[in-house]
């Protein structure tokens, strides 16, 4: 089985997709921008298709970036996956950074992504039990027993997110809805002033 699809990903400052059919990787582009993703990410994913020759109605799956990263940017893309996938009745499904970065690497690995103020978000792929990802900081060189997977820019990871996402489908996985993934918590801090009274 060799699935048509297009993986797409907003989780930092960009906009960033990649088509996928027979095997092959037809098209990526990526875009930089600081905000507006969620004006432009549909746009930009017609451009891509377009670019690639093919149809909505074409494709067999999708594939989201589901993090870690940019709150809003990775709600932008999840919420057009899950749209996406329901106009289309396909699967869409959530690939993380941490996972594409280790594409193809011998497992377990450590692979790690940047998260700000001196910290990096981590995960050790492959090991038994799975373990979920958490923060470190970059100094302390979290597993230094593993190999570690090279820390990648995101948007250049969608090439990356759709093999992984052919090659679930092909050993017959059927996902849920991809979810956000979110490692620490946000950054905004809650109102100053109290919650309305609601009278009954």
């Amino acid at each position: 089985m060799h699935p048509k699809l297009i993986a797409f990903d907003t989780s930092a400052a960009h906009c960033a997709a990649a088509v996928l059919a027979d095997g092959a990787i037809l098209v990526e582009r990526r875009e930089a921008m600081a905000r507006g993703q969620a004006e432009r990410l549909m746009p930009f994913l017609e451009e891509v298709m377009a670019e690639a020759a093919m149809e909505w109605r074409d494709l067999d799956a999708l594939a989201v970036g589901v993090g870690p990263g940019n709150f809003t940017g990775i709600r932008i893309a999840v919420s057009a996956a899950r749209g996406l996938a329901l106009g289309l009745a396909v699967p869409a499904i959530g690939v993380s950074t941490l996972e594409a970065q280790a594409e193809g690497m011998a497992r377990p690995c450590l692979s790690l992504a940047e998260a700000r103020r001196g910290m990096v978000y981590a995960q050790v792929l492959g090991a038994e039990g799975d373990p979920a990802p958490f923060i470190a900081d970059d100094a302390a060189s979290p597993h230094p027993d593993l190999p570690r997977a090279p820390m990648a820019d995101p948007a250049t990871l969608t090439p990356a997110m759709a093999r992984i996402a052919a090659a679930r489908l092909a050993g017959g996985m059927r996902p849920g809805r991809p979810a956000p993934l979110y490692v620490r918590a946000a950054d905004a801090a809650p109102p100053r002033d109290p919650a309305p009274l609601i009278l009954p």
